[in-house]
Order: structure tokens, then sequence, then C-alpha cells
């Protein structure tokens, strides 16, 4: 774990965490030599954090306007792959189908972005970690009481309003329902929709993967079970790894697999396993779906899912987070070559950039993230996505001071329990 200096002065940027990354990664067990990264750079925990969030946030506008569609129907769209920020897929956006009336594009974040910022804005009041009951007395409430400008709408509204069924479950078990919050994501269909916005558990676990992946299996499962809400554990993991001093994609992918399980885990190694052999995603888009179909439930056609689609299972994994982690080994951790990648890949593309984004954003910082692309979203979105970044960062020093006093207080006490067999050993 990386250790911190003492916690800021609230209202003050916190001191600097530094880590240097190595101009080579290793390689995932067993894949061969891993891409290259840029030259050595030094980069702050609050950095790496601004880099996540906002490297998330623009994935994931990148992504809404070609969501739900293949590479071919893409390029056919667009005349070519899609390199940047692109408008709505049907200039009726209002009334097409089968998305009305959502404005997905010009630079829109969407319902993953909605979720990353009010699952923050949790932290901020809790100050804390969080579990399941935090979910229950914090974020849906945040759901369901407070008008906020919802950009896909072009209007003022409560992001209940937005979110879809698998999110609006939440809502309808907890507030409703009154079902206990651990277990409340038991019946929901199994999708990414916990794991899109579970970011800010790996920064508040910034290079603590395994503590940021139980921390996020708690959370989720008041939204989430099986291999969704196992995937929202290994993708806080991956934010956490992606923190940390040294980090490479290579890293970021070893953590993944070390802390995965059943179909999510051999997912990750059979789409990685492709990625290692490409340094162009134009070249892998095949490959990488014909990786992820075996444990991807959805089907092949994403509109139109199988009759078995989002069911639990221990053999089956979201497509999202291999995909993501995949484009991030194929881009070598660039940000424009990872999101980009996502991004032209299609289907739940905007969730997949969202999740590679936010690697990329940590593994490189803000300055990662073209500042193009991040100020037409913030403007388009009318989004703050500055902060959202220095608010966790400030929660993030507060709970690691937590931590240390925890953990001291535990050393304190093992010791005394110890103390007699100590002097026994001497």
């Amino acid at each position: 774990m990386t250790t911190l200096s003492p916690p800021p002065t609230p209202g003050t940027p916190p001191p600097p965490v530094t880590s240097e990354s190595p101009a080579t990664p290793s390689a995932p067990p067993g894949r061969g030599p891993g891409p290259t990264t840029g030259p050595t750079t030094t980069t702050t925990l609050a950095d790496r954090i601004a880099g996540a969030l906002t490297g998330a946030a623009v994935g994931d506008a990148l992504g809404g306007p070609v969501e739900g569609y293949s590479p071919e129907q893409i390029v056919e769209r667009h005349g070519g792959r899609v390199t940047g920020i692109v408008g709505p897929w049907s200039e009726d956006w209002r009334t097409a189908r089968p998305l009305a009336p959502y404005h997905k594009g010009d630079g829109h974040i969407t319902d993953d972005t909605l979720m990353t910022h009010a699952l923050i804005r949790v932290y901020t009041r809790v100050r804390d970690h969080l579990d399941a009951y935090a979910i229950a007395e914090h974020l849906v409430p945040d759901l369901i009481s407070t008008p906020r400008w919802i950009p896909e709408l072009e209007a003022e509204a409560l992001p209940l309003q937005r979110l879809f069924l698998a999110e609006k479950w939440l809502v309808a078990r907890v507030h409703y329902g009154h079902v206990d919050p651990r277990e409340a994501g038991t019946g929901n269909i199994v999708n990414c929709g916990a794991a899109m916005y579970m970011a800010p558990v790996g920064l508040i676990n910034a290079a603590h993967p395994q503590a940021a992946y139980a921390e996020a299996i708690d959370v989720a499962g008041a939204h989430q079970s099986s291999y969704g809400r196992e995937a929202a554990g290994v993708f806080a993991a991956a934010v956490a790894a992606a923190c940390a001093p040294g980090a490479t994609p290579a890293t970021v992918v070893e953590t993944c697999l070390a802390v995965a399980k059943d179909g999510t885990r051999a997912a990750i190694e059979a789409v990685c396993e492709v990625a290692s052999r490409h340094r162009c995603t134009e070249s892998a888009l095949r490959g990488l779906r014909e990786a992820v179909a075996p444990f991807d439930t959805v089907g092949p056609h994403y509109r139109a899912p199988s009759l078995g689609a989002r069911r639990p299972s221990r053999l089956h994994s979201i497509e999202e987070l291999p995909i993501a982690l995949g484009m991030l080994l194929i881009g070598a951790g660039d940000y424009r070559r990872t999101v980009l990648g996502s991004v032209n890949y299609g289907r739940d593309c905007d969730s997949i950039a969202t999740m590679s984004g936010a690697l990329a954003g940590a593994l490189g910082g803000a300055a990662a993230v073209p500042p193009e692309w991040a100020d037409r979203v913030a403007e388009a979105s009318r989004l703050d996505l500055r902060s959202p970044a220095r608010e966790l960062t400030e929660v993030a020093y507060e709970v690691f001071a937590l931590d240390r006093e925890r953990r001291r207080a535990h050393e304190a006490a093992f010791a005394k329990l110890t103390e007699r067999r100590l002097q026994d050993a001497r």
C-alpha cells in the first residue's frame, strides 16, 4: 500500500504522492512482452484522481452517441471510425427509436457519469469507507430528491428519471421495498450497472486493490448480484491498481486476474490474451468480440438479447470490463488510443469507454485526457469536471488517516494480546 503524507487541512491541496512509471511494463502471466508506455512521468494522487474521473466522463460522452451499434454500423454512419466527439446517431433524436428522448452525442455524458458523481457525493457526506447501507441511506435519496441538469434530457430533472430500469431497481428495492441493502441487488438483471460507477471506490482505496475490491463488492450488493457485482469489485480494484506507483496496463490486468473470480476472471484472461497480440485496435475488434462472446450472455445482437441474457451465473461475465482492459493493453495506456478503441467497439461502448477512460486517466493523470475533449464535454454537459476530483481527493486523504488510526489501534491491541507469547519466545 502506498504511504501517504498526513491529510491536508480542509480546503487546501493535499501534498503530492509521486510515482515513477517505467517505460516498459511487465507482461501479464503467459502473455509475452507487454505494450510499451510513454516516457517516465511523476504523477500525484490528486492528479491521478482528476485523470480517472475526467477520463471516465469524457469516455462516457464519446461512446454515448454510438452505443448499441456494431463496428460496421458505426463506420457506415460516420464514414469511418469515430475519432472524437460526434453528434447524435439520428438528427431527430427526440423521437428516434430505440433511445428517444435522449440527446446522446455532442459531448453529453450519460447515466454512467451521473451515477459516478452521485457516488462521489456520498463519499463527501460520509467521509469514510462505504457499504451497502451507505447506498441506501445516501445514494438512493440523492437520486430521488434533488433535481440536477441532465444533459441527455436537456432539462433539469431527478437523476432517477434518466436511469434505466436496472438502476431504478435500487430505488424500488431499497426505498419502496425496504429490502436489506446488502441483498437488494439479488433479482436484478445482471449487467454493468454497478461496475460503471465504481471508479470512486478504487480512488478512495488508491494503490490498495484488495481493499477496493472488498469495498466495491459490499457497495454493489445493493444494486447487483452474480457477475455484475463481481465486475464492480474487479473494476474498483483495477482503478486502485492504476493509481499505484509504477503502474502499467499490464500490472492493472495482473491485479484484476489476482482478485477476479469465476467467469469474470476467465473472460478477462481470454480477452487480454487476444489483446496482447495486437498493437492496433482496428485489427483487434473481431478477435476481442470472439474472445468475450462465450462469457457474454447478451448474444450477438446487442439490441435483441438472447433468452439467457443477464441472468446470474458463475460461468459468465459482463462484456464491458474485459473489453475495457483489453483496449487498455492494446492502447498501451494512451488515453486517445484506449478510449477511441473502446468507442469504436460499439455495443455498450459508453460504459466500456467510461471504464477504460478511468483506467487510462488514472495511469496518466489529468494531462492524459485531451483538453479539447474535456472542455467540450464540460461545457456541453454543463458539468464541473474538476470539483468532484478535488472533493474526492480530500476525502481520500481523510479516509487514509482514519485507516492509519484504526490500523495502529489494532496493532497496539494485537501486541498486548500476544505479549506473553512473545515473552515466552524470548
